[in-house]
């Protein structure tokens, strides 16, 4: 998508930012915007910003970023607006070039911080300045990623911890749902709710329409294949769903004989594989399958957890397998991938959550959606940044989740004899698309179907002794396996022991 770095002066007693320090940040994430970059000074203000070209709606290579108005208003930005063409449209703002920045630009002007209401629909962080203020903010559940610190007097904002932790010893994680102006306080413009916003009146058969609804709109919204663009498929139910709908939308815009690109990754012949193989057929896409073994995983864990920006070992092992098959992509000259990423969260895919009654589902899967801001949408931003793609996720939607937030929790979680199916109510929409075999499929996290868990976990334990790991314990009681120990060392490495490590995310299971 993109990455970006702003930084304003506090107080006229410390001048400026340097133009040359922000440049050397930028710098450190050229892979998050290859094709386009620019820097703008304002007053006491230094904004940068770089682009995939996927991201410009096709602007010119010397278009002038951080994008700025007729008053000179500039914006830093990276996210996805789903409604972005009805927005707009609302607003008056004509179609082109950067439209998601130019209709925020007039949210501003028009609504000021009362511009998150019409935001509904979207992944964001962006920084605004206007000349005399400036406005940062970051989506509901975190899905772009922002980072904060301060230093001499002057507040910086980036995209990325790198860009941030070699200048700064003060540096945090920006929170989801909040804005922040010049005033540097933190205001939340917005939260998950605690309990079901309604009671749900819909049967079986209105869900599955509605929820069929949402997500077609959703693909249509997000998925144009201006670019060259492919799926991640690896035979779940959600990259399936969003494969096989993204293979009939190309077919509707280029002809029945169009045929869909997808990709799947596996250690040896793993379930992953044999189970996309089985969708890819099923869909008639044009599909490749990158087979690696442990030592593949090994050889980029230094390169994933510079990139992922965290060392928790169940999200490291699945971002290596996404760093590799995205890799792959890339050098195939892909420049956008769909995922699946989301579904799990929106409609109760995570096993773990079988434990709990069923008036306790809705807490649980909030909590879940609160895990996504430093973990698991670390995997989904940075694996494909770090290659220079641009990714797609179409259930991850406003609209969706603020519907099947609604759905109670029996068809989330449907019990059958001893057992319950899980995202159930998602299998019923879609059993008629798919093969059996992947509507039944119980869910496996992405590192469990691709082969990597068992294998990182098991290497790791022959590769570090029990005394280092005792010995770390004393220093960091936080730590959980050897596996992790590792991880935590190459994060350091990078990031150093100080205020970066309170920004990782730890899942709740290894």
């Amino acid at each position: 998508m993109s990455g970006f770095v702003a930084a304003f002066g506090l107080s006229s007693s410390f001048g400026a930012p340097s133009s040359e320090q922000i440049e050397g940040m930028l710098a450190s994430i050229r892979h998050r915007g290859s094709w386009l970059e620019g820097l703008r000074e304002q007053p006491a203000a230094v904004l940068a910003q770089n682009y995939l070209r996927a991201d410009t709606g096709n602007a010119p290579q010397d278009s002038e970023v951080p994008l700025s108005d007729e008053r000179r208003a500039c914006i830093c930005y990276d996210g996805q607006i789903g409604n972005i063409d009805s927005l707009a449209a609302g607003e008056g703002v004509p179609p082109g070039p950067f439209l998601e920045e130019r209709t925020l630009l007039v949210l501003y002007r028009r609504h000021g911080p009362q511009m998150f209401s019409y935001l509904k629909d979207a992944i964001f962080a962006f920084v605004i300045h206007d000349g005399e203020h400036w406005l940062a903010a970051r989506d509901l559940l975190g899905i772009k990623t922002l980072f904060h610190g301060k230093k001499s007097g002057v507040q910086y904002l980036a995209s990325e911890l790198k860009c941030l932790a070699p200048a700064l010893e003060e540096l945090y994680e920006f929170p989801p749902g909040h804005f922040m102006d010049e005033s540097g306080v933190l205001t939340r413009y917005d939260e998950l709710p605690a309990s079901p916003p309604g009671p749900m009146e819909d049967d079986v058969d209105e869900m599955v329409r509605v929820i069929r609804g949402h997500i077609f709109d959703s693909v249509r919204n997000r998925v144009d294949f201006g670019v060259s663009t492919a799926g991640l498929l690896s035979g779940g139910m959600d990259s399936s769903v969003i494969c096989a709908l993204a293979a009939w939308r190309l077919r509707k815009l280029r002809g029945p004989g169009a045929r869909l690109n997808t990709f799947s990754i596996g250690v040896g012949e793993s379930t992953d594989i044999t189970n996309a193989r089985m969708v890819a057929r099923h869909l008639r896409t044009d599909h490749e399958e990158l087979i690696i073994g442990v030592d593949d995983l090994t050889a980029v864990l230094p390169e994933v957890v510079y990139y992922l920006e965290s060392y928790d070992p169940s999200l490291v092992r699945s971002a290596a397998v996404n760093f590799l098959v995205s890799k792959h992509a890339r050098s195939r000259g892909f420049e956008v991938l769909l995922s699946g990423e989301g579904g799990d969260e929106v409609f109760c895919g995570y096993l773990y959550l079988k434990q709990f009654p069923e008036h306790q589902l809705f807490r649980r899967q909030m909590e879940c959606l609160g895990f996504l801001h430093n973990n698991a949408a670390l995997r989904l931003d940075r694996m494909n940044q770090a290659n220079s793609v641009r990714v797609v996720t179409p259930l991850i939607s406003g609209a969706l989740l603020r519907y099947v937030m609604n759905i109670p929790a029996e068809y989330k979680l449907r019990a059958e004899g001893d057992t319950k199916i899980e995202k159930w109510i998602f299998r019923k929409a879609y059993e008629a698309m798919l093969p059996p075999a992947i509507t039944t499929r119980i869910k496996q996290e992405f590192s469990q179907g691709a082969g990597s868990a068992d294998s990182l976990a098991a290497y790791f334990e022959d590769r570090l002794s029990d005394r280092e790991m005792d010995e770390a314990r004393r220093e960091f009681p936080f730590l959980r396996s050897k596996e992790e120990l590792y991880y935590f060392r190459l994060f350091t490495g990078r990031f150093g022991h100080g205020k970066a490590v309170d920004t990782v995310g730890q899942w709740i299971a290894l």
